[in-house]
């Protein structure tokens, strides 16, 4: 069973906080050797979708996402972050957290379009969900990326 939260920065308990950060240290910096301003000042201003399991007893987070509003990022809202975690990857949570973000972000920017920054090698995941690209792949901290818009 997956316990989701969608909550405004301000409102997510610091120890999931967390979690969420050493989870998106584990995935982008670690497991992506990637070297690259993670707390880059967005974070108070997004709403955080997080799913949690029950593992061995302990609550895990197994998957994650953070909407960026209009005009922070891009003109239109975004969607960054977006991670698997190991204790998830492998059950489909991926597609689930994108197939829930979508609503819950378009009921909070009603009227706004999305821009992501996707990794390249995405593209079809996230074409999946209606995103087109609109750039040619750009080098991002050393990973292949392309703009994605819906």
């Amino acid at each position: 069973m997956i316990e989701w939260q969608w909550l405004a920065f301000d409102d997510i308990p610091r120890l999931d906080w967390y979690q969420v950060l050493l989870q998106r240290q584990q995935v982008f910096i670690l497991e992506q050797t990637c070297l690259y301003p993670d707390i880059d000042g967005c974070d108070p201003l997004c709403h955080h979708l997080m799913a949690w399991r029950e593992i061995a007893g302990v609550r895990t987070l197994v998957a994650y996402l953070r909407c960026v509003p209009p005009g922070v990022k891009y003109a239109e809202m975004s969607l960054g972050r977006v991670l698997t975690t190991q204790a998830g990857r492998g059950s489909g949570i991926g597609h689930t957290l994108l197939a829930k973000a979508i609503p819950l972000a378009e009921a909070l920017h009603p009227g706004h379009g999305f821009r992501i920054g996707a990794q390249a090698h995405l593209e079809k995941f996230y074409g999946g969900y209606g995103f087109r690209k609109v750039t040619e792949p750009y080098d991002e901290d050393g990973i292949l990326h392309i703009d994605m818009v819906r």
